[in-house]
């Protein structure tokens, strides 16, 4: 064998060892990487009020950006939101773009193939909006074009798929004839207020959120019960897995729970129907 050859190759061997092994210390070791870089760096969305959203000032606010904010402050590092499309953080794959998601996912049984779940921190009750003109009822949406958001447990529910993990048990109450999946809720809302029937005849999200819009002065509805309560979790990568990081982020929310921070943001972000103050945090 020709001695420069040999030991290049030997060289390609072992530089590829190395970054293997490197590379599987990096994603085994996620939670050291964190305290390591003094931040957290936090998945959610940018346009989802009152869970997630930007000010008139530049500033990320909401619900979920609180209780990322306190997750962050009770680990002891500093707080940096990421804002990708929702497809792409359910997708998982994350590559150590972020380390954790903190933007109301619900566990279901696809999503675990590729995310891990470490804390159920809320509940929610998804529901169903039309236009203020509409006289559709809940089972009158059967057969018409609905929106929702693409990659969501909404756009499960609208399928008959929706494979939620230990989730209170609820039935299949519409089967649209379109669905119309769409980047996120608000995109529902700007078509629906166009009227009617113009682009859809109605929406499925979360309660909250709809209510949020009828405040703002959206010419939206809710008809009809919730069509299910959903549990909402954080979520970190399967691909970076680190049991140290899902128990570190598991003890901090069941902290929160104790100390009632969950419950107090719950009230001061949501409230229910009739407008009183909800707590979200207890479960269905």
């Amino acid at each position: 064998m020709d001695i420069k050859f040999g030991l290049k190759k030997a060289t390609i061997v072992l530089t590829a060892a190395l970054l293997s092994v490197n590379m599987s210390a990096k994603a085994g070791a996620v939670y050291d990487y964190i305290k390591a870089n003094n931040e957290l760096m936090i998945a959610t969305d940018a346009n989802w009020a009152p869970f997630s959203y930007i000010d008139d000032d530049g500033v990320m606010q909401g619900f979920d950006v609180e209780v990322g904010r306190e997750i962050a402050k009770r680990m002891g590092v500093e707080a940096r939101f990421i804002t990708p499309a929702w497809d792409v953080i359910t997708s998982g794959n994350w590559n150590m773009r972020w380390d954790v998601s903190v933007g109301s996912m619900t566990p279901t049984a696809s999503r675990s193939e590729v995310l891990n779940f470490p804390a159920v921190y809320y509940y929610t009750p998804a529901s169903f909006a039309v236009h203020s003109d509409s006289t559709l009822t809940v089972p009158q949406l059967s057969g018409k074009t609905i929106c929702t958001t693409a990659a969501s447990t909404w756009e499960m529910y609208l399928q008959g798929d929706l494979d939620m993990l230990d989730a209170p048990a609820f039935t299949y109450d519409v089967t649209p004839g379109t669905i119309t999946s769409l980047v996120d809720g608000a995109a529902c809302l700007d078509d629906l207020r166009l009227g009617a029937g113009v682009r859809n005849d109605g929406m499925v999200d979360s309660m909250p959120m709809i209510l949020e819009a009828i405040d703002a002065g959206y010419p939206v509805k809710i008809i009809g019960l919730p069509a299910f309560y959903e549990p909402l979790s954080l979520a970190t990568d399967k691909g970076n897995d680190d049991p140290e990081l899902d128990a570190e982020l598991a003890r901090i929310i069941a902290e929160m729970q104790k100390d009632y921070t969950l419950s107090l943001l719950s009230i001061q972000h949501f409230k229910n129907a009739d407008g009183s103050s909800a707590d979200y945090t207890t479960s269905y």
